[in-house]
C-alpha cells in the first residue's frame, strides 16, 4: 500500500476556511451534537463506524455514544467488531442475559491484542447494552454483538466440534479427525501460517472446507435440534476455520492475497448475519478507517478491498461510513506484535495533513458531514490527496512519517469526526508497560 502524494491543489487556508464553515461543533458528552449525523443516516442499513487507531479513548467512547442513539432511536439490532467470531459470542451472550459479570465475559480477550476489545470503554458499553437488553418487553428486540474476524482459527474449530458433539457425536467424531490436520502446529497459528504458507508442511484446506460442507449438507437436520442459535455459531465457526487457514496460509505469499481475503470474509460474515437476523436488521459495524473508509479513496489500492468499498458496492445508498481522527495526545499500542501494550505519546500531526488542518481550525471537536458535500459537488477543498494518520496495534511514534495514509477524505468517508486531544484507552488488564501520564489518569465511566 502506498500512494505518493502530489502537491495539493487547494491551498491549506483554504480547507480550513471550508471546514470552519461546513463543520459541526461537538462538545464532550453532548450527544445532541450528533444529530446532524444521525439526519444524515436516515433510513440507511449499515453505519460503519470507525477509528484512527486501536487504542484511543475518545473514538470508543464516542463510537459507543453514537451507537447507543441508533439503537435506541434508530432500530439498529446489532453491532459487529473487527474483532473474532469464537470471543465475541461470549460477549453476546452476556448481552443477550446469560451471566452477571460483564467484566469476567470480557476475559474471552486473552490473545494479544488485548486492550483492543478488552478496555475499560468496550466493557462501559457491554454493561450498558446489557441493561438496555433487560429493559425489553419484547425478548426478540434484544440486540447483539458479533465478531466478523477470521483469527481465531483453534477456537472457532473447538466450537465446531464442541457444538457437533452435542447434537451429532458421529459428526462431532468426524470433525475431530479432519481438524486432527492442524494439531502438528500446537496451537500455533504463526507457526502454520509459516508451514503450510510456504510448503513446507501440507496443508489442512481441504479438511477446514469439508467440515463446513458438512455441515452444510445437514441444515435441515441439524437445525431442528439446535437451541437458541447454536448451529449459526457453530456454522459461522467453521467459515473461521476455513477462510482462517487460507488467510494463515496466505500470509508469507502475498500482503494483496492476504488482506483481500480478510476483509471478504468480514464483509462476507457481515452479509449472512443481516441475512439471518432478517429483513428489518440493521448493523453498527466498529473497525479501523482503514476497513471501514472505502479503500479507493485510500492510498493506492490497486488490486485491494476493504469492508468500506465492499459495503458501498453491494448495499448502494444504504451505508454510512464515519472516520475519525485526532492532533495529539497519547495511545495505547505495542513496540512489536505480540509484545505489552505500552502508553504512548501521539505528537503533533504533521504539517499539511487533514489532522493537522483540521486542528487549525480551532475547533476541540467536530463533525464534517462529506457526503452531502460530495452530492452536491461542493467537497473540492475536501477532496485533495492529504495524509491522515493510522495508528494499528503496532505503532513507532518516533517513526511518525510511516504512520500517514494517503486520502481523500470527501470520498473515503461520508462524515468524520475531529477530535483535536484525544488519550490512550484503559487496558482492561493493566501491564507494567502501561504507565500512564498524569493527564491521563482520570477516565469517565458509564453511559
Amino acid at each position: 500500500m502506498g500512494r505518493t502524494l502530489t502537491r495539493p491543489r487547494i491551498a491549506e487556508q483554504a480547507v480550513i476556511e471550508e471546514a470552519q464553515r461546513v463543520a459541526y461543533p461537538l462538545n464532550a458528552g453532548d450527544l445532541s451534537g450528533y444529530a446532524p449525523l444521525l439526519h444524515m443516516i436516515g433510513n440507511a442499513r449499515i453505519v460503519l463506524i470507525g477509528e484512527a487507531s486501536h487504542g484511543t479513548h475518545e473514538f470508543y467512547r464516542e463510537r459507543a455514544l453514537i451507537t447507543t442513539r441508533l439503537i435506541r432511536e434508530m432500530g439498529f439490532n446489532f453491532v459487529a467488531i473487527e474483532g473474532d467470531w469464537p470471543e465475541a459470542q461470549h460477549v453476546h451472550r452476556y448481552a443477550q442475559g446469560e451471566g452477571r459479570s460483564a467484566r469476567e465475559v470480557m476475559n474471552a480477550y486473552s490473545v494479544y491484542p488485548t486492550w483492543m476489545w478488552g478496555n475499560e470503554d468496550a466493557l462501559h458499553f457491554i454493561e450498558w447494552l446489557r441493561r438496555y437488553n433487560d429493559s425489553l418487553t419484547d425478548t426478540r428486540k434484544k440486540v447483539g454483538f458479533y465478531g466478523l474476524d477470521l483469527y481465531s482459527l483453534y477456537s472457532a474449530m473447538d466450537t465446531v466440534i464442541t457444538y457437533l458433539d452435542s447434537v451429532d457425536p458421529e459428526a462431532g467424531r468426524a470433525a475431530r479427525a479432519r481438524y486432527a490436520c492442524f494439531e502438528p502446529f500446537n496451537g500455533n497459528k504463526d507457526m502454520y501460517a509459516y508451514g503450510a504458507g510456504l510448503g513446507i508442511m501440507e496443508s489442512c484446506e481441504n479438511e477446514a472446507v469439508r467440515v463446513l460442507q458438512e455441515m452444510l449438507a445437514k441444515r435441515q437436520e441439524l437445525e431442528p435440534k439446535s437451541p437458541d442459535d447454536t448451529y449459526f455459531d457453530a456454522l459461522m465457526s467453521a467459515e473461521v476455520a476455513r477462510d482462517g487457514e487460507q488467510y494463515y496460509r496466505s500470509m508469507y505469499r502475498s500482503d494483496v492475497l492476504s488482506w483481500n481475503l480478510r476483509d471478504t470474509h468480514m464483509m462476507k460474515t457481515l452479509e449472512q448475519l443481516l441475512q439471518h437476523l432478517g429483513p428489518g436488521s440493521k448493523a453498527v459495524v466498529w473497525e479501523h478507517n482503514t476497513h471501514i473508509g472505502d479503500f479507493r479513496a485510500t492510498a493506492d489500492a490497486g488490486q485491494m478491498v476493504n469492508v468500506g468499498q465492499l459495503t458501498r458496492e453491494r448495499f448502494p445508498g444504504q451505508s454510512v461510513a464515519v472516520g475519525f481522527g485526532t492532533y495529539q495526545g497519547s495511545v495505547t499500542a505495542s513496540r512489536g506484535w505480540g509484545d505489552q501494550p505500552e502508553w504512548m505519546r501521539v505528537p503533533a500531526a504533521q504539517t499539511g495533513s487533514y489532522d493537522n488542518l483540521l486542528h487549525a481550525t480551532d475547533m476541540a471537536r467536530l463533525l464534517l458531514l462529506t457526503r452531502p458535500l460530495r452530492d452536491s459537488g461542493q467537497a473540492d477543498a475536501l477532496a485533495d490527496w492529504r495524509g491522515q494518520r493510522a495508528i494499528g496495534v503496532v505503532y513507532h511514534p518516533e517513526f511518525e512519517a510511516g504512520n500517514y495514509v494517503p486520502t481523500n477524505l470527501a470520498s473515503r468517508y461520508d462524515a468524520y469526526i475531529h477530535i483535536d486531544r484525544t488519550q490512550a484507552v484503559k487496558p482492561l488488564a493493566i501491564e507494567p508497560t502501561w504507565t500512564p501520564a498524569a493527564l491521563d489518569q482520570t477516565y469517565p465511566t458509564g453511559y
